[in-house]
C-alpha cells in the first residue's frame, strides 16, 4: 500500500514581551502577550480543521516545550478541537542561554564583543555540541515515527513540535543534514509554521518544504 510522505510541523510560540524587545529567552518562563494570544486565536481556524493544513486525525504525536509560552501556543491553537496525542518534554526547550538569558544582543556584545551563538554556545548554558546532540536525538525519534508509518503503516502521518526560535532554526539545519551553525540563515517568526518532509518519496532525503506559514496574519 502506498502511503503519503510523513510530515513534521514546527510551530514557534507566539509573541512575548521579550520577542518584541529582543531579549534572549531560554529557561526564563515568559508568557505570551495578549496580542500574541489573539494572533493565534484569529488564525487557528485557517490552520487546524478537516480541510486545513493541520488535521487532528492525521497527527501521531506532538512534542511541546515545558515553557508556558509554548504551552499556551499549543493549547490555544487546538482550542475547540480534540487534542492530539502530546507530551511536554525538555527535549524541545529553547537553547539554554546560561549567563546571557534575558539579555539583548547589544548587552551580550558589551560583555563579549566577538560572541556568536552558533559557534560559541552560551557560558553556563548549552554549548553547540550540547544542543546539537539534543536536536539530533529528537530528530531520530521523529524519523522512527515516520519510518513506522511509511514502511509499516503504524501510527499516523504527521508529527508536530511546538517550541522556540533558536531551537527551531537549529533543528531545521540539522534536519536537512547541515551543520547546526547554518541555522543562522533560517528565520522562524513567532506563531509561524514550518513543514519538514522528504523528497522523491524517499525517507533518506529529508527536506524543508515550507517556512513561516501564517507568520504575518494578525
Amino acid at each position: 500500500m502506498s502511503r503519503p510522505m510523513p510530515r513534521l510541523f514546527l510551530i514557534r510560540h507566539g509573541e512575548t514581551e521579550w520577542t518584541i524587545n529582543g531579549r534572549h529567552t531560554g529557561r526564563s518562563d515568559i508568557p505570551l502577550t495578549e496580542n500574541g494570544v489573539k494572533i493565534i486565536e484569529n488564525n487557528r481556524h485557517r490552520i487546524v480543521g478537516p480541510d486545513k493544513l493541520v488535521q487532528v486525525p492525521n497527527i501521531c504525536h506532538v512534542l511541546v516545550s515545558p515553557r508556558q509560552r509554548a504551552q499556551k501556543t499549543f493549547f490555544t491553537l487546538f482550542e475547540g478541537q480534540e487534542l492530539p496525542s502530546y507530551e511536554t518534554t525538555e527535549a524541545v526547550r529553547e537553547w539554554d542561554y546560561g549567563d546571557y538569558d534575558g539579555l539583548k544582543i547589544n548587552e551580550i556584545k558589551a560583555k563579549n564583543p566577538n560572541w556568536v551563538i552558533w559557534t560559541d554556545g552560551c557560558p553556563n548554558g548549552e554549548s553547540v555540541e550540547d544542543i546539537t546532540k539534543r536536536i539530533d536525538e529528537t530528530i531520530d525519534k521523529v524519523r522512527e515515527y515516520h519510518r513506522q508509518y511509511k514502511e509499516e503503516g503504524i501510527g499516523k502521518r504527521d508529527m508536530m513540535i511546538v517550541a522556540h526560535g533558536h531551537f527551531l532554526r537549529a533543528f531545521i539545519s540539522r534536519w536537512v543534514g547541515f551543520p547546526l551553525c547554518l541555522g543562522t540563515h533560517f528565520n522562524v517568526e513567532p506563531a509561524s509554521i514550518a513543514m519538514l518532509t522528504y523528497q522523491h518519496n524517499n525517507l533518506a532525503e529529508p527536506s524543508l518544504t515550507a517556512l513561516n506559514l501564517f507568520a504575518f496574519s494578525d
